[in-house]
């Protein structure tokens, strides 16, 4: 990253790099979308159900991308490493950064809905909160998305609060269902071949509704710092009775087995917690 990168990103969160693919290698990846077009999917997630200005109808997307067969997955697996992102994710989540989940195309046709906005670390995540010490910089979780069409101004799709990163005060209501965004809110201009960077928990951030006649292509991979675990296995293998050899946990109480977890970061409430009652009794805290 030159100085002006530096300074972009860490100012408002998120950062655009103009024609990083080729047309050879754009055109690559939109005739294996294409290829793929049956099996799309709907999904409401983050839908904003609470909101007048992002209703829309529901948004197409598509998985498992790295696992299409030969040639229809290389367009796809030349992204998880490709040299623009390891420049910058080297100094945006540190050397050893790895790719956590993904990677998921979001699409959309004239009318589909927008998502809520979320992040700004509420709560507070330290797994992908930003942190700027000495001279560097450190992020736990960047998303990377990759256009593969243009998203011109008013297109609608990716929007963010700039600088919402660094924030000390709860996002109000308005800003979060964009029926009263206060002006804050900010959907970047792209092309296709561009690549966006945001740091993704850290930052306010969501989707408009899609305006434009031309369907939106966005493809998003979701990196972490090496010593953090978004999402991904850590599911299928936190539980204290997988991360531990079964003889280690036999046995124990309620209270022990909170602290035996792995690590396990968007756990939703899964994980227990713990606290000492005014007897001096350590006690699993219930919600």
């Amino acid at each position: 990253m030159d100085d002006k990168e530096r300074y972009f990103w860490d100012l408002t969160g998120y950062l655009v790099v103009r024609n990083v693919l080729s047309p050879e290698e754009l055109k690559a990846a939109n005739d294996a979308v294409e290829h793929f077009e049956d099996r799309f999917h709907e999904s409401d997630v983050l839908a904003g159900r609470d909101s007048k200005a992002l209703q829309g109808s529901p948004r197409p997307t598509l998985s498992g991308l790295l696992e299409f067969e030969k040639p229809w997955c290389e367009p796809f697996r030349n992204m998880v490493a490709h040299p623009a992102l390891v420049l910058r994710l080297n100094v945006m989540c540190g050397p050893g950064f790895r790719f956590d989940h993904g990677p998921l195309l979001i699409g959309g046709i004239k009318g589909t809905q927008g998502t809520t906005l979320h992040g700004a670390g509420q709560p507070h995540w330290p797994h992908v909160a930003y942190h700027h010490q000495n001279g560097r910089m450190y992020v736990g979780g960047v998303t990377v998305s990759w256009q593969l069409t243009d998203v011109n101004d008013g297109d609608g799709g990716f929007a963010c609060v700039p600088g919402s990163h660094k924030s000390r005060y709860r996002m109000p209501s308005g800003v979060r269902t964009c029926d009263e965004d206060m002006g804050v809110v900010v959907q970047p201009a792209m092309k296709a071949g561009d690549v966006l960077f945001f740091m993704d928990g850290a930052q306010t951030h969501g989707a408009l509704p899609w305006t434009s006649e031309q369907p939106r292509r966005s493809i998003l991979f979701k990196y972490a710092a090496r010593n953090a675990a978004r999402g991904g296995p850590s599911a299928s293998f936190g539980s204290p009775d997988i991360y531990w050899e079964e003889q280690i946990v036999e046995g124990m109480t309620e209270e022990q087995l909170a602290v035996m977890w792995g690590p396990f970061s968007n756990h939703a409430g899964r994980v227990p917690s713990l606290m000492v009652d005014e007897e001096g009794t350590v006690r699993v805290e219930r919600d």
